[in-house]
């Protein structure tokens, strides 16, 4: 049972690469020559977005903190294989087009009730009172954890690949109670097997490798109490957030969370919003960044967040904003196109084609993005209204 923990594919010989051989490179189990190259946009994000570090109690936060601070901030919640820097991509796009991000690292907490208690905690040292969240996988039960027991500072949710309840989970890990006792390796490869193995199209497959070399950075504690998060047996109770503010977004094609927790998702919510991706794999984040940020983009306008892009000229290193004068700034977002035209930096040349549908609206996707950038821009009347029908 040495290293039953992971099963790896041989590279295939066509244009797909698997994405385990970035796991084999990246986590030293083949030989490989060591961590992939950052790709060129995660460095220049690096270069112009600091990353925040603040003790609260005996929690250390990690968090990316860009854009208006005139604007509610849309919270980025990630995996338990995730950390702040997996959403970089629609930190930079979304904050070019006038929004607040801010994009946490889970702390080490250990069970629900912790991580309730400390995220609030957060939220009142940053001086926020009202959040929209957007958690995928663990970030997503934990977002939902949080707006249960906390109404009243939850104004939205976007939801991404994400569950209801851990039983599973915990029926999987019959070892959890010696997680304090495992050796750190052993906890990077038991988290990296839910990953599909198998040949990828090279923008998933990116994505997998970029993920791996954050799982990389974390200690045993970050990764055991993660994992413990996920197999402490709890479930979402009823919210008392209606439906019309909750945007579920999922990919078609694979994710390590089972279709069927899925399923009760959509089934718990039947009046959210439905994004639908056809395909990015766990990650979709970074494989589908285009696709997310616009979706992510048109659940804000939907429910009532007005950006402030004409606060965008005064993004500064510190992610602060100022005055148009502090433009001349050399690291300032401002050094690229701002044309919400603009694809965002994701290295897929390929026609975005996503499709929104809602349960009080037919289930066919609408057919083309142009129609769904014009209401995200706000060209399309009725996106102006829809929060109206939520009150």
């Amino acid at each position: 049972m040495r290293f039953a923990l992971l099963r790896f594919a041989v590279r295939p010989p066509s244009l797909l690469r698997s994405a385990a051989d970035g796991l084999r490179e990246m986590t030293g189990l083949g030989g490989g020559s060591g961590a992939a190259a950052a790709p060129g946009d995660y460095v220049y994000f690096k270069s112009v977005v600091p990353l925040h570090k603040i003790s609260i109690g005996s929690k250390l936060w990690r968090y990316y903190d860009f854009g208006p601070k005139a604007v509610q901030p849309l919270i980025c919640i990630p995996g338990i294989a995730g950390t702040a820097d997996v959403y970089y991509k629609q930190i930079m796009s979304l904050s070019m087009k006038g929004y607040r991000v801010i994009s946490i690292d889970v702390p080490q907490v250990w069970n629900h009730h912790e991580w309730i208690h400390s995220f609030e905690k957060f939220l009142d040292s940053m001086n926020i009172h009202h959040v929209h969240i957007y958690g995928t996988s663990l970030g997503g039960f934990l977002a939902q954890i949080f707006a249960q027991q906390r109404p009243r500072r939850v104004k939205s949710l976007v939801l991404s690949n994400t569950f209801l309840e851990t039983h599973k989970f915990a029926a999987a890990m019959p070892w959890s109670p010696v997680l304090n006792w495992t050796p750190s390796f052993l906890l990077k490869r038991y988290l990296l097997t839910g990953i599909q193995d198998g040949p990828h199209e090279p923008f998933i497959a990116d994505s997998v490798d970029f993920v791996v070399g954050q799982v990389e950075t974390l200690s045993r504690e970050d990764l055991s109490s993660r994992l413990m998060l996920n197999v402490n047996v709890a479930s979402v109770g009823p919210l008392s957030l209606h439906d019309c503010f909750i945007t579920i977004m999922d990919t078609n094609d694979y994710s390590a969370v089972p279709q069927q927790l899925k399923d009760q998702v959509n089934e718990r919510y039947p009046s959210a919003r439905r994004a639908v991706l056809r395909s990015g794999g766990d990650f979709p984040f970074l494989s589908r960044p285009d696709e997310v940020t616009l979706y992510l983009q048109l659940h804000m306008r939907r429910v009532g967040v007005e950006p402030r892009p004409d606060l965008v000229q005064g993004f500064t290193r510190g992610g602060s904003s100022g005055s148009s004068n502090d433009h001349k700034d050399g690291n300032s977002f401002d050094d690229r196109p701002r044309d919400d035209g603009d694809r965002s930096s994701g290295g897929d040349d390929r026609e975005v084609e996503p499709s929104v549908s809602g349960s009080h609206d037919s289930d066919e996707p609408i057919p083309t993005s142009i129609l769904l950038a014009n209401t995200v821009l706000g060209t399309d009347n009725s996106a102006r209204h829809v929060s109206l029908l939520c009150s």
